[in-house]
């Protein structure tokens, strides 16, 4: 276990979590045999209907997108919207107890937000400020809030029972979810959704050529890149 625990808010996560985790079990979908994935029934499912919209909806969406958009637009686009997520990245660094990172994405924040033009540009990164990954999630993983098993949510991706939690207070915080009028806010989140739809299709082709089973390739690599994630890259042998 890393991090503290112990908190009222944890314990409330606890129960939470563990309440999905009956819900699942009387609904049927709780799987025996396999302890990384309890709800292989109802995943595996799930990722089919996924797999389906993003074939006839999402990719279609984000190659149209990938092929017009020249490489600057792109990555201003992406630009922008990760400036407006360095302060949430900032504040979960120092739930996080990593107060030097956090130091980091609220500089990160204010030059990309001045010189930076609105975060059009990243200059931040060119000055040799690092930009970090971080997300409730984490934070709960941190405090000591167990995984609670693997789920896969259609649109929404693969997450575990506590990440589909923290992606939950991840969204409600969201500066774009903030924007007003809706028309506005509903035209920025489809952009952003669109193109990190368009980043990930190089490693369609990955997944395509290498995975005998595409289900249990993506949910391997995400629970592996998770694990990393919430060790910054050094995460304990799995026997420790």
């Amino acid at each position: 276990m890393i991090g503290v625990s112990g908190t009222s808010a944890t314990n409330v996560c606890r129960q939470w979590a563990m309440g999905w985790l009956v819900a699942f079990a009387c609904a049927g979908v709780l799987a025996e045999g396999n302890p990384i994935d309890p709800y292989e029934g109802f995943n595996r499912p799930m990722f089919a209907v996924n797999e389906v919209v993003d074939k006839y909806a999402v990719k279609p969406v984000g190659q149209v997108y990938d092929y017009v958009a020249p490489l600057p637009v792109k990555a201003a686009v992406g630009n922008v919207f990760g400036n407006a997520g360095d302060f949430w990245v900032g504040l979960n660094s120092a739930l996080q107890g990593k107060f030097g990172d956090a130091g980091v994405d609220f500089g990160r924040l204010l030059i990309n937000s001045t010189v930076g033009i609105f975060g059009l540009f990243d200059v931040a990164s060119e000055l040799g400020l690092e930009k970090h990954d971080e997300d409730f999630g984490q934070t709960l993983a941190v405090w000591g809030v167990d995984g609670g098993g693997y789920l896969f949510w259609p649109v929404i991706g693969p997450r575990n029972v506590r990440d589909t939690l923290g992606w939950g207070v991840d969204s409600y915080i969201d500066p774009v979810m903030r924007i007003r009028p809706v028309s506005v806010r509903n035209s920025m989140a489809a952009l952003r959704f669109v193109d990190i739809r368009a980043s990930l299709l190089p490693a369609d082709r990955v997944v395509e050529e290498a995975a005998l089973d595409k289900y249990a390739y993506i949910r391997d690599a995400y629970l592996q890149r998770r694990r990393n994630q919430i060790f910054d890259g050094r995460p304990p042998r799995l026997d420790d």
